[in-house]
């Protein structure tokens, strides 16, 4: 699926001035009428009124006189207008509000196509972020779009199509919000909408001024087939002005569409980034880690890749075993290297009071 482009309709036919078809006099003459001559006017026939008095409404007006008026009664069961003055065939008067009255609390009305919420989602569990970007909307539309979200999120990875079918709900009712064209984008790029996910991101982009989510719109680029286009994309904003995490995901990304285009090389240059670091485990460390040895293997190394497959394996249970106190997402990753002789004694000695723990692996 690609963006749209050129228009593929046929252009519209521009129809024949009205008239065009000709209108000349006919050949012969009117009955009892003397034909016209050069520079003779045609013969004027004086208007009478038709037998049996009064003229018609639509007669034309002669000899200056003005047409009769018809007099106008509103039809049985017409309102007024308000300014008192009487409403043709029911209709309001120009510039009045066409559009029937809304209920106050119709923004928090379930819709037909909206998906249900279960009873225990709570506006509050949304985050407090994601919450504070809502609150240009009224309370009720706040809390009904905030519950949509918390659906979207918790269901993003069990059941993608139901989880995009919450983030539409909420952007029927918040479509200017960026928080909610992020989530349509998000939840549209996991059911494989790539095209959908790309202009909801622009949107989301030109919205919020952001670019957190640069490396999904490279992907999206790649998705929809355009792998040049998603390397000139990730080029356009300078490395240094992204935060950590974004740089490490648009490296993966920009690898991937190197790889698009069969340049493995290239592919792994993109990834030799500062964050390829085998030492030392960030929230961002397996998926890098990876990524690297899948362009390895890709080049035939296949005993290096393999060092970096278990690379990944370890950062990720070194993340998920250790305790990270809040506001961090690293932790040391320590190889040791152990004897067939050496033997767990199962005593080993806790960490001095005060000394951040390490993760054996």
């Amino acid at each position: 699926m690609t963006d749209p482009s050129d228009d593929t309709r046929p252009p519209r036919r521009t129809s024949a001035p009205r008239g065009a078809g000709g209108s000349g006099a006919t050949g012969g003459t009117g009955r009892g009428r003397a034909p016209r001559r050069d520079g003779d006017a045609a013969p004027k026939r004086g208007w009478k009124p038709r037998e049996g008095g009064a003229p018609r409404g639509d007669a034309p007006k002669r000899d200056g006189a003005a047409a009769p008026k018809r007099e106008w009664k509103p039809r049985e069961g017409a309102a007024p207008s308000r300014a008192g003055a009487p409403v043709r065939s029911g209709r309001p008067p120009a510039g009045a509000d066409r559009r029937p009255p809304r209920a106050l609390d119709d923004d928090a009305r379930p819709r037909h196509d909206d998906p249900p919420i279960p009873d225990e989602v709570e506006a509050k569990q949304l985050d407090k972020v994601a919450r504070g970007e809502l609150r240009t909307l009224s309370k009720d539309n706040a809390d009904w779009v905030a519950r949509h979200l918390v659906m979207a999120g918790r269901l993003i990875d069990e059941d993608t199509e139901l989880a995009h079918k919450h983030a539409l709900a909420a952007a029927r009712r918040a479509g200017r919000i960026g928080v909610v064209r992020e989530t349509v984008a998000i939840t549209a790029y996991a059911t494989g909408d790539f095209a959908l996910a790309l202009r909801e991101l622009r949107t989301y982009r030109r919205l919020t001024g952001r670019n957190d989510q640069l490396p999904l719109m490279v992907d999206s680029e790649r998705g929809v087939g355009r792998p040049d286009r998603a390397l000139e994309l990730g080029r356009s904003v300078p490395r240094g002005e992204l935060d950590v995490p974004v740089q490490v995901e648009l490296a993966i990304a920009m690898s991937g569409a190197r790889l698009d285009l069969g340049q493995p090389e290239a592919a792994l240059t993109e990834l030799q980034i500062p964050q390829l670091d085998p030492e030392r485990a960030f929230a961002w460390s397996p998926a890098l880690f990876d990524a690297y040895a899948t362009v390895l293997e890709e080049l035939g190394h296949d005993d290096e890749a393999e060092q970096w497959w278990q690379r990944s394996d370890r950062a990720t249970i070194a993340l998920e075993q250790a305790e990270i106190p809040d506001g961090e997402d690293t932790v040391e990753i320590i190889e040791e290297l152990l004897d067939e002789t050496h033997t767990s004694s199962g005593s080993e000695e806790p960490p001095a009071e005060g000394e951040p723990d390490g993760a054996s692996v």
